[in-house]
């Protein structure tokens, strides 16, 4: 079982930045990949930004040049920092990951830390 803990969400005006924080339950190394998604009133889930084992990261279109996906491996945590941000990031953002424990790979969540951006 893996744990994942969001946090940094928040009230942030138009064109501001945020970070968001996701600590994970065991070490990242044993990961396979982590990341950011998104999912607003009404809409679906949405891929925002993902960083896999070694290192390659992966942007939405929607975000890239705002938005980039980075890691701790003391810490144990991914970050999300955002930038340019427009009130089309408002959503509830979910960490995840992809890991094998005990020989089993399997998608985890965490909780979701909201953001809103004001016009």
């Amino acid at each position: 079982q893996v744990h994942l803990v969001e946090s940094g969400g928040g009230l942030v005006q138009a064109g501001g930045s945020l970070r968001l924080s996701c600590t994970a339950s065991i070490g990242i190394f044993r990961i396979n990949a982590m990341g950011w998604y998104r999912q607003a009133p009404g809409k679906q889930r949405e891929l925002v930004a993902t960083i896999t084992s070694g290192g390659s990261t992966n942007n939405a279109d929607s975000v890239k040049g705002r938005f980039t996906i980075s890691r701790d491996y003391a810490k144990n945590t991914v970050y999300l920092q955002m930038g340019s941000l427009k009130p089309e990031d408002t959503a509830i953002y979910y960490c995840n990951a992809v890991a094998q424990v005990r020989g089993v790979t399997s998608t985890y969540w965490g909780q979701g830390t909201q953001v809103t951006v004001s016009s």
